[in-house]
């Protein structure tokens, strides 16, 4: 069975099946066979995955290619928590009264470590981003490739599995065990990271240090403006929502400017600042800036307290 035939006869509700692939010969099989009878039913269509897998595909679909919404994961995924509101809500909500497929392939061989926490807590809420929506969202996973945990993890992550034997239902299904499990405590700051703790009358005199810290370091002023806004969000959310005040620790690791912001706050909505911020409500808009500007953020939060930590790239965007 292709990734295509297990959507056929669905009519209504969400479907977010993982498709299990070998080689490219399998991986187009798949995925053209699902773009093409999308296309077909008038649905819809867009695609997210890496920069050769997209390359494939753009081949593949020849004059259908421009039929279809065609995005570099790479580029737009770059940070995890970006994709659903970015790339898939974004797509979604631009076709409010009919049936919409995505391809995302949001994990592949040269995600870091660090990342794939944040990457298969995407997978993971993805399940409740689009509960209810007529969306069908297929997930490739490189059976070649990918470590066993990234193929266990898509078991937890996807209601259905499609793979040697067909479409299958996950015995393994359990997004909030992963949204859960993967909420771990990060690392501290290295011990050459600058602290300084921060509250309503020092907020400011913060992000100054911060971004000052990163010129010196030789940030592009593009991206300085990008730092000047994600720490200004971060800290104001701190003094608003996280008991009034919190520690700013920021340093260099190799091409990346690391900021991380701890406080007193507890973040209770899995789904915070991966969503869009609905147009005529104030606020709530912190998160989801920091992950739209970000390279990769990471989070944990608890009743004790919440620890945000952010990647901005030093160079400035090509």
């Amino acid at each position: 069975m292709t990734a295509s035939d297990q959507t056929s006869s669905i009519a209504h509700g969400f479907v977010h099946p993982a498709y299990f692939y070998r080689g490219a010969e399998e991986y187009l099989h798949g995925t053209v066979g699902f773009i093409r009878e999308g296309l077909a039913n008038g649905e819809p269509v867009a695609v997210s995955v890496p920069t050769g897998n997209l390359a494939l595909i753009r081949e593949a679909l020849g004059g259908d290619a421009d039929a279809v919404r065609l995005l570099d994961m790479t580029v737009e995924g770059r940070n995890p928590g970006r994709i659903i509101p970015g790339v898939l809500r974004a797509f979604a909500d631009a076709h409010p009264d009919t049936r919409v497929r995505i391809i995302g392939e949001p994990i592949w061989a040269d995600r870091s470590p660090l990342e794939y926490p944040a990457c298969v807590q995407h997978e993971a809420l993805i399940n409740a981003a689009f509960a209810g929506r007529a969306v069908t969202i297929l997930c490739p996973y490189d059976l070649d490739t990918l470590p066993a945990r990234a193929i266990a993890d898509a078991f937890h992550t996807h209601p259905t599995v499609i793979g040697d034997t067909g479409e299958t239902a996950s015995g393994d299904y359990d997004p909030d065990r992963v949204v859960a499990e993967y909420n771990r405590p990060l690392p501290p700051p290295p011990e050459t990271a600058q602290t300084l703790t921060f509250d309503t009358a020092t907020v400011a005199t913060a992000r100054h240090a911060a971004v000052g810290y990163a010129r010196r370091c030789g940030m592009s002023e593009q991206r300085v403006m990008d730092l000047e806004l994600v720490v200004g969000e971060a800290t104001t959310n701190s003094v608003l929502h996280g008991g009034g005040q919190g520690v700013l620790a920021y340093w260099v690791e190799g091409s990346q400017f690391c900021c991380q912001i701890q406080d007193s706050g507890h973040i209770t909505d899995p789904l915070a600042g991966r969503l869009p911020a609905p147009p005529r409500r104030p606020g709530g808009r912190g998160l989801l800036l920091i992950n739209q500007l970000a390279d990769l953020v990471r989070l944990h939060t608890a009743e004790r307290g919440t620890t945000l930590r952010i990647h901005l790239p030093l160079a400035a965007a090509a």
